[in-house]
C-alpha cells in the first residue's frame, strides 16, 4: 500500500515527477457532458497497478491509408445507416406498437454518433434529432467503452441508452467503406411496415371517393415558383398564306400555374399596329381549338343538385358527381413539352421555338439534364440582291452631279465629306497641305528646266499646280492648274462607275505623277510635308526610317568595306559627301540597293569626279521665294550615317 505524499514519506521513484493531479472521467464535448477517458488512471495520469491504458490512436490498422490524423483524413466523411425501432403503445386500443424509422450517422473523424428521425405528416410524435452528436458508450457490462465503426453492420442491433435500433440497410458510400476495412456485410432487410399507418392509409383510401371535395395545394407551388418565368424566342412562319409574313414572338411560361403568354416583337416601321399581347396568359391546350362548349361544361367536378334552399349569398348544401361523368378531358402544354426546335400548336398556328434565355437553360439543365441548346435562326433568308444599274456619265457637269440626277426625281446636290473637311482643314500652323517641288518631264529643250510647285489639299483631295515666276526665262509662270481633283490616266470617260482620282499616298519624293497628261517628277517637299510623311509611315512606307535602316543592317558584313569606300571618296576628310553620290535609281525611279552596294566597290567601280550642279538649281538654294528647294539635300554626313546604321567609331 502506497504511503501518503507527505514530507519525509517520498521515495526515489517520485524524483523528477511534476504531475500530481487527480484524473477525472467526465468532461464536455459539443455542450454535452460525456466520458472523456476510457479508464480512470491514477495520480498524475499514471496507470494504476494492473491497469492497461488503451492506445489513443484510431481503431483502424496502422499503415493503411494516409498518415494524417483522423480529424483530417476523415473530415466530412459520414457513414449513414437506415434503422427502425419498435416503440410500444400501451395506452391505445388501436395499436400495440408502432414502427419508427431513423437515420444513424457515424462520423469517422471522432467516432461520434447522431440519430435523426424523418418527419411523418400527422404522426402525432415529436420528430427530428433524436440523439445529438456525441460519443455513445456500449451497453452494460461494457459501459466503459465507446461505439466504433466495427460495431455497425446490416441486419444488426445497436443499443443507444436502452433503446434497441435495428439496422436494415445503408447507403452506397457506407457499404464501400465497410468492405474496405474488412467488415463482411450482411444482406439488407426489407423495410418493415407500420401496422397503424397502414390501417390509416387503407381507411383514407376507402373514405376518399365519398367525400364531396378534392384538395389541390396550389399555394405551395405559387410560393416556390412565383416570379420564375421561362422565356423562349419563337417564330410563326405565315409567309405561305396570302399577304402572310414571318412573325417573331416571345413565349413566357409561368412556372407557378403552368400558364403561357405570347408577345410579338415588332420591328421599326413594320406597318403593323402594336398590340398588348399575341396570346393572353392562360393554359394552352395541345389540340386546339377543341371546339365550342357551354358555360360551366368544362369544370373539375359537376354539380348534380343543390339542396336546403337558396339564400341571398349561398346555398345550404350541394351534391357533386363523384364519378366525374361528362368531364371534358383536355391536355395542356407543360414545361416538359417546351424545348428548342419543338413546334407547338397555338390555337391553330404553328409556332417554332428557336432560342431561350440563360435562366431557361439553367432550369432545363438542372431539372431534365438537357445540355444541347443550339439556337435556330429566326431571321428570314436574305433576299436576292438586285444590282442597280445607272446610265453612263453624260459629260455635263461633274460625275457626282450627273449621278444625283439619276437617283431621284428631284435632283439633290452631292454631299461632300464634311467630317473629313473639318478634320483636315487648315487652321493655325497646321496647313494640312502637302507641297512638292517638281520638274516637268518633257523632251522639249525649252521646257526641260521648268520647275513647278504641286500642292495637295488633304481636306478634299484636290491638287493645284503653280509655276514660280522667273525673270528672263521665257515662261509667264503663275497658276498652271487651279485647285481641282485630278483623275488617274487611262480611264474611260463615259461610264457608269466613278472615276479614280490621285490620292495623297501616291505622292512621294522620287515618283512621277501624271496631271492631266503632263508628267511631273517630284524632287523635294517642304518641311511640313516631310514631317507628315514621317508621322504616317503606314501610308508612306518610303519615309519609314526604321525600314530603311533594317535593310541596310542586312548588309552588315560589308560595313568595313563600305567605310573604306566612303573614306576614299572623301579626300579632304570632311565626313560629308555630295548628295548626287547616293542617287542610284532603277526604271521605276526607286533606289536600287543592289546597284548601290555594287557602286560602293571602289576597286571595280571607281568613284567619278563630282560635278557642280547647274546654275539654275544653285540659285534657288540661297533665295527663298516661298517655294521649296528643287534640290532635296546638298551634302550627306556619311560618317554619322554609318555610325547610326553599323555603330562604327572614328579611328
Amino acid at each position: 500500500m502506497a504511503l501518503p505524499l507527505l514530507p519525509g514519506n517520498s521515495f526515489n521513484r517520485n524524483l523528477g515527477k511534476e504531475k500530481f493531479h487527480k484524473s477525472q472521467h467526465w468532461g464536455f464535448c459539443n455542450n454535452v457532458r460525456m466520458l472523456v477517458s476510457d479508464e480512470k488512471p491514477g495520480i498524475g495520469g499514471d496507470p494504476l497497478p494492473g491497469q492497461k491504458i488503451k492506445p489513443k490512436n484510431t481503431v483502424f490498422p496502422k499503415g493503411d491509408g494516409a498518415d494524417a490524423p483522423s480529424w483530417a483524413a476523415f473530415d466530412k466523411q459520414v457513414l449513414s445507416f437506415d434503422a427502425y425501432l419498435e416503440d410500444e403503445v400501451p395506452d391505445k386500443r388501436q395499436e400495440k406498437y408502432r414502427i419508427r424509422y431513423f437515420k444513424i450517422y457515424f462520423y469517422l473523424e471522432d467516432d461520434t454518433i447522431q440519430v435523426n428521425e424523418p418527419e411523418v405528416i400527422n404522426s402525432g410524435l415529436l420528430q427530428g434529432t433524436s440523439i445529438k452528436r456525441h460519443r455513445i458508450t456500449l451497453p452494460p457490462p461494457d459501459e466503459d467503452q465507446f461505439y466504433n465503426v466495427f460495431h455497425f453492420n446490416i441486419n444488426a442491433d445497436v443499443v443507444f441508452y436502452g433503446r434497441t435500433f435495428r439496422i436494415y440497410d445503408c447507403d452506397k458510400f457506407t457499404k464501400n467503406f465497410l468492405k474496405k476495412i474488412g467488415i463482411k456485410l450482411n444482406p439488407p432487410l426489407p423495410r418493415p411496415v407500420d401496422p397503424y399507418m397502414k390501417m390509416r392509409r387503407e381507411t383514407l383510401e376507402f373514405v376518399d371517393p365519398f367525400r364531396p371535395y378534392q384538395s389541390f395545394d396550389t399555394l405551395k407551388r405559387f410560393l416556390q415558383f412565383d416570379g420564375k418565368v421561362l422565356r423562349f424566342f419563337c417564330l410563326w412562319d405565315d409567309s405561305h398564306s396570302l399577304f402572310g409574313d414571318r412573325r417573331e414572338l416571345v413565349l413566357h411560361y409561368f412556372l407557378s400555374d403552368h400558364t403561357i403568354e405570347i408577345r410579338e416583337l415588332l420591328s421599326l416601321n413594320s406597318g403593323r399596329e402594336a398590340t398588348s399581347s399575341f396570346l393572353r396568359r392562360s393554359k394552352l391546350p395541345k389540340y386546339g381549338p377543341p371546339g365550342i362548349f357551354q358555360p360551366g361544361q368544362i369544370t373539375d367536378r359537376a354539380v348534380l343538385n343543390v339542396y336546403g334552399g337558396l339564400s341571398e349569398w349561398r346555398a345550404d348544401g350541394y351534391l357533386l358527381d363523384k364519378y366525374q361523368l361528362g368531364k371534358v378531358e383536355q391536355e395542356f402544354y407543360t414545361d416538359r413539352d417546351l424545348k428548342i426546335g419543338a413546334t407547338i400548336n397555338v390555337w391553330g398556328r404553328t409556332v417554332l421555338l428557336c432560342d431561350c434565355d440563360e435562366f431557361t437553360k439553367t432550369y432545363y439543365r438542372t431539372k431534365y439534364g438537357v445540355d444541347d441548346f443550339t439556337a435556330i435562326s429566326c431571321k428570314p433568308p436574305p433576299l436576292p440582291k438586285i444590282e442597280r444599274k445607272y446610265p453612263p456619265y453624260t459629260g455635263f457637269g461633274s460625275e457626282e452631279d450627273s449621278f444625283r440626277s439619276c437617283v431621284g426625281l428631284k435632283p439633290t446636290p452631292h454631299r461632300r465629306n464634311f467630317k473629313k473637311l473639318m478634320e483636315l482643314d487648315s487652321y493655325g500652323n497646321i496647313s494640312n497641305t502637302l507641297r512638292y517641288f517638281a520638274k516637268l518631264v518633257t523632251e522639249k529643250c525649252a521646257d526641260f528646266d521648268r520647275m513647278f510647285v504641286i500642292a495637295f489639299y488633304l481636306g478634299d483631295d484636290t491638287v493645284s499646280v503653280f509655276e514660280p515666276i522667273e525673270r528672263n526665262s521665257g515662261n509667264a509662270g503663275g497658276m498652271f492648274l487651279k485647285r481641282s481633283r485630278v483623275k488617274k490616266p487611262g480611264q474611260e470617260v463615259f461610264k457608269s462607275e466613278f472615276s479614280e482620282y490621285i490620292k495623297a499616298e501616291e505622292l512621294y519624293i522620287g515618283t512621277t505623277v501624271n496631271v492631266n497628261g503632263y508628267l511631273f517628277h517630284l524632287l523635294n517637299a517642304d518641311e511640313y510635308t516631310l514631317k507628315y510623311m514621317e508621322n504616317n509611315t503606314d501610308k508612306y512606307p518610303y519615309s519609314n526610317f526604321e525600314l530603311v535602316i533594317q535593310k541596310l543592317k542586312e548588309e552588315k558584313s560589308k560595313s568595313r568595306e563600305i567605310k573604306q569606300i566612303f573614306s576614299a571618296a572623301d579626300h579632304n576628310h570632311t565626313k560629308v559627301l555630295p548628295f548626287n553620290t547616293f542617287r542610284f535609281e532603277d526604271k521605276e525611279q526607286q533606289i536600287d540597293y543592289g546597284i548601290f552596294f555594287s557602286v560602293l566597290n571602289w576597286r571595280m567601280n571607281p568613284t567619278p569626279e563630282i560635278q557642280s550642279p547647274p546654275y539654275l538649281k544653285e540659285k534657288c538654294e540661297d533665295i527663298w521665294t516661298g517655294m521649296p528647294s528643287p534640290i532635296p539635300v546638298k551634302f550627306v554626313r556619311y560618317f554619322d550615317f554609318l555610325e547610326d546604321v553599323y555603330g562604327l567609331q572614328d579611328n
